[in-house]
């Protein structure tokens, strides 16, 4: 079978994406061809596909993580030989397909307890875990945080690193199966259901006092009633909106002395420092277990399927594409 690519033509809906094979490519001077076995997504691939995050130009091939071995290795390339089990995460998106050229510093060894599968699904959310929790918040023993979707693929790792930091966790789903699930990743406290007033629960199970950070990858509504759930000097975290975009809040919900942050874990990977820092410590996470769940499996040739059950909210955890 011939190595094939996902072409997105132009932002849409899952009828834009169109399958092809791909011609043979070598690596030139500091890049390197991997060969995929596993396939990240993520719901930033699925802003990138609607055009709310624009790309460059069309065609396009989205999704910005993915685990194989390394397949040739271009000029001034030192490090890494053939057959070594590699993974990559963060800009410039082109993950979609068989095999993928790409910059030599954008790819990290992986150590023999940490599968292909489980790096495709968890590189990236392990490295968003990490820039949300010890840059953008510094959670540690005694805090208390709120963490929207925790049964799904980002919001899984974010409970498993946050109580291996000795944080008390209270955790958002949308279903009693999901607070099963949840609660088997560690987290200490669920509020059950789309419409649980989680402002009222937060400030119960705080005494009053609300959480020091919250998390949410949510959007719409959610966002205010996030802030509101955050104490005085606490901070509250914007990072998706996969229920639709966010009105806008009034400056004055900050008040008293509270914080709002918008990180980008696209702009942090920009840099190669942070970078490799931010997947070092995602990689290690992996290698103690923190994870996410891989929910569901397709061929490259079904990735209108894989987004459809994204977009569905139906799944608790990561969906991979298979070449």
């Amino acid at each position: 079978m011939p190595d094939q690519i996902v072409l997105l033509d132009a932002p849409g809906d899952v009828t834009r994406f169109r399958l092809q094979d791909q011609p043979p490519q070598s690596p030139g001077a500091g890049e390197i061809r991997i060969r995929h076995q596993a396939v990240g997504t993520n719901f930033l691939d699925v802003y990138h596909r609607k055009g709310i995050y624009a790309l460059p130009s069309y065609p396009a091939v989205i999704g910005v993580e993915a685990a194989g071995v390394v397949e040739e290795i271009g000029p001034d390339v030192s490090g890494f030989r053939p057959g070594e089990r590699v993974a990559y995460a963060g800009p410039p998106a082109g993950a979609y397909a068989s095999t993928r050229i790409i910059a030599a510093e954008r790819v990290m060894a992986l150590p023999d307890a940490v599968s292909a599968k489980v790096a495709a699904s968890s590189l990236l959310k392990g490295m968003t875990a990490y820039m949300l929790l010890r840059k953008v918040t510094d959670v540690g023993q005694g805090s208390t945080v709120l963490i929207h979707a925790a049964a799904g693929g980002l919001g899984s790792i974010l409970v498993r690193w946050a109580k291996s930091l000795g944080a008390t966790v209270i955790g958002t789903v949308s279903s009693p199966e999901k607070a099963a699930l949840a609660t088997s990743y560690g987290a200490d406290h669920l509020i059950v259901g789309r419409g649980a007033d989680i402002v009222a629960e937060v400030k119960r199970l705080t005494g009053g006092n609300g959480v020091d950070a919250a998390y949410d990858g949510i959007g719409g509504d959610m966002l205010l009633q996030t802030i509101r759930a955050v104490r005085p000097f606490g901070t509250a975290v914007t990072i998706g909106q996969a229920a639709g975009p966010i009105p806008p809040v009034a400056v004055e919900e900050l008040r008293p002395g509270k914080s709002l942050s918008h990180p980008s874990i696209m702009a942090w990977c920009a840099d190669p420092g942070r970078y490799r820092e931010a997947a070092e410590a995602a990689i290690a996470a992996m290698g103690r277990g923190i994870v996410c769940e891989i929910s569901a499996e397709y061929a490259l040739a079904e990735v209108a399927r894989a987004h459809e059950e994204m977009e569905s909210g139906r799944s608790a955890g990561s969906i991979l594409l298979l070449p």
